[in-house]
C-alpha cells in the first residue's frame, strides 16, 4: 500500500468529535529505529491524525493478572527484549504520564477491578509505534494491561466500557501483530521483499473478512477458526490488542488496513484504522 493510499484513508480526519481507534501491528523493536515502508505508513497516519488529548495504549507486551493503568506523571521508557543492538537500548520517549486520566479510565470500568500502576512504564509495544506516530513526544500516555487469565470475550466486553473515551478526545491504540507465530519466523526473509506462508496469509485476510463483515463472534471465538488461526496465534498476547480494537468499534464506523503486509513468513504488519462515520 502507497503512502498516497494511507493519505486517502485517513483524508476525512477530523470532521468528527469521535477519535478514531487504531490497531497497529509494530513487529519488530527495530522498527523504532529502522527506516522501512511500515515506520513511513506510521508517520504518514501521525501527520493526518487529529491531536489527542490523550493516548491510551493495549500493548501485548504488558500481560498481569487482572487489569491495571499506568498512573505515574513521568513513565519510564522500557526496553523490555534482549540481544538487539545498542542504539534500541538509547531510545527513549519522555511523554508525559497522566495520573488524573488513568482514574478516570479506572472509574469507567465497572465490569472488573481495575488497579492503578506506579511501575510499569511505557514497554516497546507501545513507544515503538507511538514514537513515529508523534516524534515530539508532546501527547500524554498511559497504558492499560492485558489480564492474561481472562478470555478474548471478556476483553471485548471490557473495551466497550471505555468507548466513551473517544469522544473525549482520546486515541484508543492497541499494539500487537493479527498473525504473530515467532517460533516458526524465518530470519533470513527478515528486512526483505514481503513474505508469508500460505497459512499466515489465509489466516490475516480471514481475520480482515470478519472485521469487514462486523463478525466479531469469529475474532472472539479465535480458537474455533482451524489450523490457519492455530498457527497464526499460538499465544493470545499479540492477537488480544486487535480484539479491544473491535470492541471499541460502532456500528457506524468504518474499518480500513494499512501496512497489510507479511514479514519472514509467520508474522503480518496488517494494521487498522476504525474510524467514526
Amino acid at each position: 500500500m502507497t503512502l498516497n493510499h494511507l493519505r486517502n484513508l485517513t483524508s476525512h480526519f477530523g470532521r468528527t468529535d469521535v477519535m478514531p481507534v487504531l490497531f497497529l501491528g509494530h513487529g519488530s523493536p527495530m522498527n523504532a529505529i529502522e527506516e522501512n515502508m511500515f515506520v513511513a505508513s506510521f508517520r504518514e497516519l501521525g501527520r493526518s491524525l487529529p491531536k489527542p488529548q490523550l493516548i491510551l495504549c493495549v500493548s501485548a507486551h504488558w500481560e498481569t493478572k487482572g487489569t491495571w493503568v499506568t498512573a505515574m506523571s513521568s513513565p519510564e521508557t522500557i526496553h523490555d527484549f534482549g540481544g538487539f543492538p545498542r542504539p534500541l537500548y538509547e531510545v527513549q520517549y519522555p511523554a508525559p504520564g497522566s495520573p488524573e486520566w488513568a482514574k478516570k479510565t479506572k472509574e469507567m470500568i465497572t465490569k472488573t477491578v481495575v488497579g492503578l500502576d506506579y511501575n510499569w512504564g511505557l514497554d516497546h509495544g507501545a513507544w515503538s509505534v507511538i514514537k513515529h506516530l508523534y516524534p515530539q513526544a508532546d501527547v500524554p500516555v498511559i497504558q492499560m494491561s492485558i489480564d492474561y487469565t481472562q478470555s478474548a470475550q471478556h476483553h471485548y466486553d471490557l473495551a466497550k466500557e471505555i468507548r466513551e473515551l473517544r469522544r473525549k478526545g482520546v486515541l484508543i491504540v492497541g499494539s500487537g501483530n493479527m498473525v504473530h507465530n515467532l517460533s516458526m519466523v524465518d530470519f533470513r526473509r527478515l528486512g526483505g521483499d514481503p513474505y508469508g506462508y500460505d497459512w499466515a496469509i489465509e489466516a490475516n485476510e480471514l481475520m480482515k473478512s470478519y472485521m469487514l463483515d462486523e463478525d466479531h463472534q469469529s475474532l472472539i471465538q479465535y480458537r474455533k477458526q482451524g489450523p490457519a488461526f492455530e498457527l497464526a496465534i499460538p499465544t493470545p498476547e499479540h492477537y488480544l490488542p486487535l480484539i479491544y480494537t473491535m470492541g471499541l468499534k460502532e456500528k457506524t464506523d468504518s474499518i480500513s488496513f494499512f501496512n497489510d503486509e507479511p514479514v519472514g513468513g509467520s508474522l503480518t504488519m496488517t494494521s487498522v484504522i476504525v474510524n467514526a462515520g
